[in-house]
């Protein structure tokens, strides 16, 4: 059970040296991060009329393929 439990212990102390070897090298040698671009004016995220007509319309044909089914 020592020998056990000590082959666990020194596998996980391997594990985390590691783990942290590797974030220090990737920190390194890692790309600057990109600067955020800032949202145009227009406001994008209100669907269109035609998107709403769209998932409207697939909406109504899931549920009546589902009621179709669900018949039988």
């Amino acid at each position: 059970m020592l020998i056990g439990m000590g082959t666990v212990f020194v596998f996980l102390t391997v594990l985390v040296v590691a783990t942290k070897t590797m974030s220090v090298i990737v920190q390194r040698f890692a790309p600057l991060p990109l600067k955020l671009v800032p949202q145009t004016a227009t406001d994008t995220s209100a669907p269109s009329t035609e998107e709403v007509a769209a998932i409207t319309a697939a909406l109504h044909q899931h549920r009546t393929i589902r009621n179709e089914q669900g018949s039988q």
